[in-house]
C-alpha cells in the first residue's frame, strides 16, 4: 500500500446511521493502523480492563487520558455499560472521529485539552475519577512534563483510585533480546505492510484526503505537527523509556502501590493504586 492510499470515507451530507457508520470505520481504521504496529493490542486491553473492573467495580467513572479516536473508551463501555468515561486529547482530528464515533451517547464526553498545561485538570467535568487509563500515549512526553503530570493524575484520582498506563517501556539488561526482537517485529511489519497494511503516515495521508477530516487534519499538523513526514533525528528528547523509570516516578507522585500487570517484548502496563 502507497502513503496515499484510501481510508473510510466519512463524507459531511451524510445523515443518521450512514453517517454514524463512516465515523466507526475512521475508528476502526485507526484501531487497525495501530494494531500493525502492536499486533497484541487487544490483549493489553483485556488486561487493563481486567484490573480496572477488580479494582473499580462495573461501574467507574473513567478518564480516557490522551484518547485519541476513543479506542479504550470503546472497549471500557462494551465491557462494562455501567461505566462513564471521559476523553481528553489535544489533536483535533482523533477527537472529531471520537466524538463521531460516539454521537449521542450519553456515557461519554470530551474535553479539549493540552496536558503539558498545569491547569488541564481545571477543563474536566468531574472532580475526581475512579480511574484514569492510557495507552501508547504518554510516550510522547519528555520526562518533567510527564513527571509533572504524573503528580497531576494523583489529585484527579479518588483515593484508592486506580492509575493503569500501557505504553513503550522496555527491560534494558537484555540487549541481545532486545535487538533480536526489534528485527523480527521489524520484518513482520515490512511484510504486512507490503500486502497492504496501513503505516502511521498512510494513515494521516487519507485522514488529509477525507473531506470531512480535512479541516481539522490541518489544525492537527499545524499544532502538533505533520505525521505524514519522517523525524528530521536532529533533535534530542529526553523521554524515559523504562519499567523502573515509570514505578519510581509514580511513587514519587504519590500513589502507594505501583506494579507491572502485563508485558510484551517491548511494552508494559503499568497499574499504580493512590
Amino acid at each position: 500500500m502507497t502513503d496515499t492510499a484510501p481510508g473510510p470515507r466519512t463524507t459531511t451530507h451524510r445523515q443518521g446511521g450512514q453517517a454514524a457508520a463512516g465515523w466507526r470505520q475512521w475508528q476502526e481504521s485507526w484501531d487497525r493502523q495501530q494494531e500493525w504496529y502492536m499486533p497484541d493490542r487487544e490483549e493489553r486491553f483485556r488486561v487493563m480492563l481486567d484490573v480496572l473492573e477488580a479494582l473499580t467495580g462495573p461501574e467507574p467513572t473513567v478518564l480516557d487520558l490522551a484518547c485519541g479516536t476513543g479506542s479504550i473508551t470503546d472497549r471500557l463501555l462494551r465491557r462494562l455499560p455501567g461505566a462513564r468515561s471521559t476523553g481528553v486529547d489535544l489533536d483535533p482530528a482523533l477527537l472529531t472521529i471520537a466524538r463521531g464515533h460516539f454521537a449521542g451517547e450519553g456515557r461519554v464526553e470530551f474535553v479539549t485539552a493540552d496536558l503539558t498545561d498545569r491547569a488541564w485538570p481545571e477543563a474536566l467535568p468531574h472532580r475526581t475519577y475512579d480511574a484514569v487509563v492510557t495507552a501508547t500515549a504518554l510516550h510522547w512526553l519528555d520526562t518533567e512534563p510527564l513527571r509533572i503530570l504524573y503528580g497531576r493524575l494523583a489529585g484527579v484520582l479518588r483515593e484508592g483510585g486506580v492509575f493503569l498506563n500501557a505504553d513503550h517501556m522496555t527491560d534494558e539488561s537484555a540487549p541481545r533480546i532486545n535487538a533480536a526482537v526489534k528485527a523480527f517485529h521489524e520484518a513482520r511489519m515490512a511484510r504486512e505492510r507490503d500486502a497492504g497494511a496501513q503505516d502511521w503516515a498512510a494513515w494521516w495521508t487519507a485522514a488529509a484526503q477525507e473531506p470531512a477530516l480535512a479541516e481539522v487534519t490541518r489544525e492537527r499538523f499545524t499544532l502538533l505537527g505533520d505525521p505524514r513526514r519522517p523525524p528530521s533525528g536532529s533533535e534530542q528528547r529526553d523521554r524515559p523509556t523504562t519499567v523502573r523509570w515509570h514505578t519510581d516516578a509514580l511513587r514519587a507522585a504519590g500513589f502507594d502501590e505501583v506494579r507491572q500487570a502485563w508485558c510484551s517484548t517491548s511494552d508494559a502496563l503499568l497499574v499504580a493504586v493512590r
